[in-house]
Formats: structure tokens, C-alpha cells, sequence
């Protein structure tokens, strides 16, 4: 194994803009999981991608690795398709590699990991890096970590939406290959349902070793959650739900409505629309599988609307970028809601209507 990695191609995509793909998916991808990509682009760009629609994302497993952050969601983002995510925190963390150009390449999941280990390269199935950029982003958060000061709980939308900020501040340049830069920029807010399983949350943890006051509040994120869609609904919208793999990002998706309903005891029908990519079946009774018509007996989508659902089964690496590429090619594009300016107003209307219902 050579010491370098100068022999592995550079993962460093370029935005997805599409080229001729609506006539492929739409002219011969006509069955089996051809055809769930060919509908799930056709739900995407009739009932996610118009007004009044709220469009929610979800993000489980290494993609942001494999660079589909920077070719596939940024796009998404910038036409303004994308309203709110929820990622696992290793996505979020992997996506300081592209903000603070730390190279990740092209590998082979062949090879000798005994002689990886010795050269000091970490694999991700086929993606190949130097352990060395771990380090270094992980010095990167403890120093922002540490500009916060003890303040004490803090919400991951806020988390992350400075840790963007501070990103856009000194690598403006790289800021189209990040999320969490692309986010901060849009005032699209990025949560994480796993905060303390990922590298953000145990850089956190050693600094809370030195009595550093500072840690995520989840119960705040399920509040401001639940108001996103609970604002959508109460002011006549729609809310669609795009999850890319399960897991518990797309957990804590679908949570907001049963949370709203089942808990706060508020009206709500359940999320509208709903496509998800993923290889897990629905046989083994796990959330990763679970399908649209079972979230309907838990009041996570609306019965009215299981015609508006698809599921695509197989690899998010495959489909995002076919789907990317369709929607960019449609040209459709819409004004930034910029939920995260709003996320405080949304809460305190989500906290007056369940006050209110109480009284009554």
C-alpha cells in the first residue's frame, strides 16, 4: 500500500445539472424499481416542488462521504427543493472534509485494510482518506466548540447553523460543496438525530471532560421540528417528506406527526407526500423499512394522500443523483422559505396553540 494516496482519484464532484435524463427516466424506466425512480421524480416535481408544499429531507448512512452532499443536495437546496434536513451526525461532520478541502478518494473495497491501517488510510467501503483529516477536523470543532463559550444547551439546527457560518466566513470558496455552509447561507435548518453519535458529538463530549458547559438539547429539536410542520399545516399548506435511507433520520422526521397529534393532542392529518430511497425490506419490522401504508395506522402520513407515496428500493448513491439530475433538468426552481429565520416564531405558535388547547 503506498504511503500517499496520489494514485486514487479525488472525490470532488461536480453540481449534477442533468442532460437529457427526463427523457431517459420517463421513456424507459417503465418497471419494477425503474419505474418507483421514474414516479418518485414525477411526485418530486408535481406535488413536492410547487408552493405551498414544506419539503423535508432525510439522511442515513455515509453519503456525504461518497460526495453526494456537494453534486446532489446543494442543487437541491440552492432551487429552493429542500426546506429542512435531518442528517446522522457523521454526515454532518464528513462534510467538513469538502467545506475545509480535505481530499477523499476514489478506493477499492478489496484492499488490504492490515496495510491501510499501517499506512495511516481509513476506508469507507470503497472511499479511501488519511487518517490525518480527522485530526484535523476534528480540531476544527473543538476550536469552533469552544468559541461558543459555556453556553450551556443548545439546539443542532443553531449548532450547525454557526458552525455554517463560521464556514462561509473562511472558506468562502468551497462553500457549493458544502451542506452545512449551503445551509447557513440559505437559513435552511439542519438538525441531527443522533448528536452524540458522531465525531460533532464526541468533540463535544472531551471539552464537557475540561467542565466546558455546552451540550445539544434534543428536546428542543423535537419542539422545533414539530413547529416546522405544525406552522406548514396551520397556515394551509402541505409538508413532504424525501428520506434517503431510515434510521433515525427518518425517525425523527416522521415523529413530528404523531408528536402533534398523539402528545399535544393538536389537529393534523400527517406529512402529504412521501418518497423514500432504501434498501431494507419491510418484512424485518424495522423503521429503515417501514412503508408509507404502515405510517398511515401510526398517523405519520395522511390516508388521503398513499396515491402521492412511492418507495424506491436500492441504492441512494444510485437514485439521488438520477432524481437530482431530473429535477435540475426541469428547471423548476422556488423562493427560499428560510425556515431557519423562523424557527423561533414557529415554536412560540406551537407552544400558544398547545396552551390554548389545554384550556379548553
Amino acid at each position: 500500500m503506498k504511503k500517499h494516496l496520489d494514485c486514487f482519484k479525488r472525490i470532488a464532484p461536480e453540481p449534477v445539472t442533468g442532460g437529457e435524463i427526463r427523457q431517459l427516466i420517463e421513456g424507459a424506466f417503465l418497471a419494477y424499481n425503474s419505474a418507483r425512480l421514474r414516479e418518485a421524480c414525477l411526485i418530486f416535481q408535481s406535488k413536492f416542488a410547487v408552493p405551498g408544499v414544506t419539503v423535508a429531507l432525510s439522511a442515513a448512512g455515509a453519503l456525504t462521504p461518497a460526495g453526494l452532499g456537494g453534486s446532489c443536495l446543494v442543487p437541491l437546496m440552492k432551487a429552493g427543493l429542500i426546506d429542512w434536513m435531518v442528517l446522522t451526525g457523521a454526515n454532518l461532520y464528513h462534510d467538513l472534509h469538502f467545506a475545509l478541502e480535505q481530499p477523499l478518494h476514489m478506493g477499492n473495497p478489496l484492499l488490504d485494510d492490515r496495510e491501510l491501517r499501517s499506512a495511516g488510510v481509513v476506508r469507507i467501503y470503497d472511499i479511501l482518506f488519511k487518517s490525518d483529516i480527522l485530526f484535523e477536523a476534528d480540531s476544527y470543532v473543538r476550536d469552533f466548540c469552544e468559541s461558543l463559550g459555556d453556553r450551556g444547551r443548545i439546539g443542532s439546527a443553531e449548532f450547525h447553523h454557526l458552525l455554517g457560518k463560521k464556514l462561509l466566513r473562511e472558506k468562502p470558496e468551497n462553500a457549493s460543496r458544502s451542506l452545512l455552509a449551503t445551509a447557513a447561507e440559505l437559513g435552511i435548518p439542519l438538525f441531527t438525530s443522533s448528536p452524540g453519535d458522531s465525531t460533532l458529538g464526541m468533540n463535544m463530549a472531551a471539552l464537557a471532560l475540561d467542565g466546558v458547559n455546552l451540550d445539544f438539547d434534543v428536546v428542543l429539536d423535537v419542539n422545533q421540528t414539530a413547529a416546522i410542520v405544525h406552522s406548514a399545516k396551520k397556515a394551509g399548506g402541505l409538508s413532504g417528506v424525501l428520506l434517503l435511507g431510515g434510521g433515525s433520520p427518518k425517525n425523527f422526521i416522521m415523529q413530528t406527526e404523531p408528536y402533534i397529534r398523539e402528545i399535544l393532542m393538536l389537529p393534523d392529518t400527517g406529512h402529504d407526500y412521501f418518497i423514500q430511497f432504501t434498501d431494507a425490506r419491510p418484512d424485518t419490522g424495522g423503521l429503515s423499512g417501514a412503508t408509507p401504508s404502515e405510517a398511515v395506522s401510526w398517523g405519520k402520513i395522511n390516508p388521503d394522500m398513499l396515491p402521492d407515496t412511492v418507495v424506491c428500493y436500492g441504492d441512494t448513491t444510485v437514485y439521488l443523483p438520477l432524481l437530482t439530475a431530473y429535477m435540475m433538468e426541469s428547471g423548476i426552481a422556488r423562493p427560499q422559505k428560510r425556515l431557519y429565520d423562523r424557527l423561533n416564531a414557529m415554536l412560540a405558535e406551537l407552544r400558544a396553540d398547545w396552551r390554548e388547547h389545554r384550556k379548553e
